[in-house]
């Protein structure tokens, strides 16, 4: 057989064994400001969500604070190859006011069947949507618990093939070596052949614990062969979740920017700037500034992931194909900008402050010549 027919669609993964596994499906939405974690477990039931321990995941590594889980309905959904299947769900819930849903799908398919399962998932709205409708009757049970609640239309989706090891499935290097154009397409939800220059970039970024396990993720989708996986697939969550976090709050700040600058040019222009209100616009600046920096910070603490542990290295894995440290870079040069203009408009009241006392003055002198030589 050719190269080019052993890459076309029919043949990628087809000397491989039937598989079986479980499809996650994360998807990460924003619903309010602030969650009152407490609050929200007497209002429906939930549990404290903590990192499964195994020898990889030292007590160290930890969420502070806890994030609740809810168990959710099952959502009911159509996926290529499955068909229509229902889903167990769960929404892992955060102080800073981000859901994420995870759903879960089991299957045993062939290899080619997988990669047909995986082309039908670059298309999400439907799945957005069924993770949305699920989580809906609980988010109205919380409310009472939202600090400013607003359900974002802005959502991150990703997906996991999650694959026992051992038994019919290669050992991991042999998977890589031989079957590498069926695992890149997996994780980039390609169901075609892929040059090699996309397969070696697909497969760039791997990690393996033991010579039995292997965790391959790429910006859409990851392939995890592993036992008792649970701390791995919440570092997963997580990162989407601080992804979408990322995201809303560089997009808050761009538009928030968009109407601070706004506040300069009227400032500048007017004929009598000492009576314009200043208090109103530096107080919304000076709100964006603190709700900024206090989402960041509460993002980017609530697990820490440092060192040279396992789920650390999996965490900077997901951070490089997610490119955290962009949006971060973004979101500082943003708040740079915000106090930048916050310095701009606050120098500007001050001034207009001072010239308007020093009209004041003239004014009081000029009165009190006029007063003593009419007198």
């Amino acid at each position: 057989m050719s190269q080019a027919e052993s890459d076309s669609p029919a043949n990628i993964g087809a000397a491989l064994p039937d598989l079986t596994g479980a499809l996650h499906i994360h998807v990460a939405f924003d619903v309010a400001g602030e969650i009152r974690l407490e609050q929200a477990r007497r209002l429906a039931p939930a549990e404290l969500q903590s990192l499964p321990r195994r020898a990889r995941t030292p007590s160290s590594i930890t969420y502070r604070p806890a994030p609740l889980a809810i168990r959710l309905p099952s959502a009911i959904l159509r996926l290529a190859e499955l068909g229509e299947v229902a889903a167990t769900c769960e929404a892992t819930v955060f102080d800073f006011g981000a859901v994420s849903v995870a759903m879960r799908v089991p299957f045993s398919l062939s290899a080619e069947a997988v990669t047909r399962v995986a082309r039908g998932l670059a298309e999400p709205a439907d799945l957005v949507e069924a993770a949305r409708a699920a989580f809906a009757p609980t988010f109205e049970k919380l409310l009472p618990a939202m600090h400013l609640p607003n359900w974002s239309e802005l959502t991150e989706e990703y997906f996991v093939f999650e694959l026992p090891p051992g038994g019919p499935l290669p050992a991991p290097a042999e998977l890589i070596a031989q079957h590498g154009p069926w695992l890149a397409g997996v994780v980039r939800l390609e169901d075609g052949p892929l040059s090699q220059q996309e397969i070696d970039e697909a497969l760039r970024q791997r990690i393996s614990y033991s010579p039995n396990d292997l965790f391959v993720p790429e910006w859409s989708a990851a392939v995890l062969i592993d036992q008792d996986c649970g701390e791995t697939l919440q570092t997963i969550e997580f990162a989407n979740l601080q992804l979408l976090e990322f995201r809303f709050l560089d997009e808050r700040l761009d538009r928030r920017l968009s109407d601070a600058y706004k506040l300069i040019h009227p400032l500048a222009r007017s004929m009598l700037p000492f009576w314009r209100m200043h208090g109103r616009p530096l107080r919304a600046l000076g709100e964006l500034r603190m709700e900024a920096n206090d989402v960041f910070e509460r993002t980017g603490n609530v697990l820490k992931l440092v060192g040279d542990q396992y789920l650390a290295r999996v965490y900077r894995m997901l951070a490089a194909r997610f490119h955290l440290e962009s949006w971060e870079q973004s979101i500082e040069r943003s708040l740079r900008t915000v106090e930048g203009v916050y310095g701009i408009v606050s120098d500007q009241a001050a001034t207009f402050r001072a010239e308007f006392m020093e009209a004041v003055v003239i004014v009081l002198i000029g009165m009190e010549i006029v007063i003593h030589f009419l007198g």
